[in-house]
């Protein structure tokens, strides 16, 4: 068996400087990834509650211009004998079983239960004016968790017949 020996002599090698090292600070390593992650969690979040909240308002919005349709054609129940028989005065005289169907018949026209599935209106008429207030439940884009119920949102509307010359 035959060794072979290489022996290299140390001081034919040059010498390196040392390098000066700082002390060591405590890792921070995957510090980064939890800030990123809590980060995108929050913007995660603010996601959800924009989505709902626009939901919410492109509803009410609508049921506003429905309850605003519904009150104008609860207003044109104008009673006709009066303007024969009586004039109109100031402002005219609504019927309050008149001004309920106008309404139910507006609804009706335009497919509202269609559009609005669960809605429900109601219907205030006084001499001079009509208040409707049409309501809906909403399926949220993004329930919260623990919530069973759909939030019920409500357009109101109202309308007056003003007599002018």
């Amino acid at each position: 068996m035959i060794h072979r020996h290489s022996r290299r002599h140390r001081s034919h090698e040059p010498k390196r400087p040392r390098e000066h090292r700082e002390p060591r600070e405590p890792r921070e390593h995957g510090q980064t990834s939890i800030l990123i992650i809590g980060f995108a969690i929050v913007v995660l979040l603010m996601v959800v509650v924009v989505v709902d909240a626009s939901a919410a308002y492109l509803r009410r919005q609508g049921l506003d211009s429905l309850a605003d349709g519904a009150a104008l054609a609860a207003a044109d129940g104008v009673q006709g004998e009066q303007v024969y028989e009586e004039g109109l005065g100031e402002r005219a005289q609504i019927d309050a079983g008149v001004a309920q169907a106008y309404a139910a018949d507006y609804l009706a026209a335009v497919g509202a239960e269609r559009k609005y599935p669960g809605m429900s209106y109601t219907v205030q008429a006084t001499a001079d004016s009509v208040v409707v207030r049409v309501s809906a439940p909403l399926e949220l884009p993004f329930n919260p968790p623990g919530w069973e119920e759909r939030p019920i949102i409500t357009g109101t509307a109202a309308s007056y017949v003003v007599v002018s010359d």
